[in-house]
């Protein structure tokens, strides 16, 4: 079975990709990386968290060949649902766990990073963005991708707030989710390895700040305004105070 961490970038993306991963390991699951390297998939599954990209025929049929010979790995995405994704998900060949944050502040965090990147010589994805309507122009998808995860039954939705304010309560709901004992040691080890302030500096995890609501603090009311009408009913529909 593919289990699938996908979730808007700089939602704790990567936090949540480690635990997941982590946890299904203790079932004797496949290391993602090795799953890459054994089957040349190298060009499929990149970065250090096998991140699929797109979830397009192509790429997923070429990850669900390690699957038909009895292997379950978890890997990541950031992107919207496809019709071949929804249907491994209907199909029980992919279990999806899905994270997401506060837009504004995953567009902030996104802006901030790629001008981190840029300072440092080694641009990223997020480089691009160099003022406030390209990261308005940027989330837009990712928000978009929200309103269609969020209509999956099957998919297990975190919201980054949530995760980081109550993280043992949704670590928790994670793990039973997939299909673990919450007694089991090396369960509760692992719920410990990512608990908030455990996971600066380790690979893969991208934290940096992860702070909410830094927005109001950086954008200017006209901006603050203008993220209103552009993601008002999504961002009442997410639960955040407008």
């Amino acid at each position: 079975m593919i289990i699938l961490a996908v979730g808007m970038p700089r939602a704790g993306s990567g936090w949540h990709y480690n635990l997941v991963h982590d946890l299904m390991a203790t079932t004797g699951c496949d290391d993602a990386r090795k799953i890459r390297e054994d089957f040349g998939l190298q060009n499929v599954l990149t970065e250090v968290n096998c991140n699929i990209g797109v979830l397009s025929l192509r790429r997923l049929a070429m990850v669900l060949r390690p699957t038909l010979v009895g292997h379950t790995f978890v890997i990541k995405a950031h992107c919207a649902p496809t019709i071949s994704a929804r249907a491994l998900i209907q199909g029980g060949l992919m279990r999806t766990l899905y994270i997401y944050r506060d837009p504004r502040d995953a567009m902030l965090s996104a802006f901030d990073y790629g001008r981190r990147a840029v300072e440092k010589g080694r641009p990223n994805a997020f480089s691009h963005l160099t003022d406030f309507n390209k990261s308005v122009d940027f989330i837009s998808e990712y928000v978009d991708g929200w309103e269609q995860w969020m209509k999956i039954p099957a998919v297990f939705k975190t919201r980054y707030e949530d995760f980081l304010t109550d993280y043992q309560i949704e670590a928790e709901k994670i793990a039973r989710f997939l299909g673990l004992s919450l007694a089991e040691k090396r369960v509760k080890a692992v719920i410990e390895q990512y608990r908030p302030g455990q996971t600066q500096g380790q690979q893969g995890t991208h934290f940096f700040k992860g702070q909410m609501g830094r927005f109001r603090e950086r954008y200017s009311a006209e901006e603050q305004a203008a993220l209103v009408k552009r993601f008002g009913v999504s961002l009442q529909k997410m639960g955040y105070e407008i």
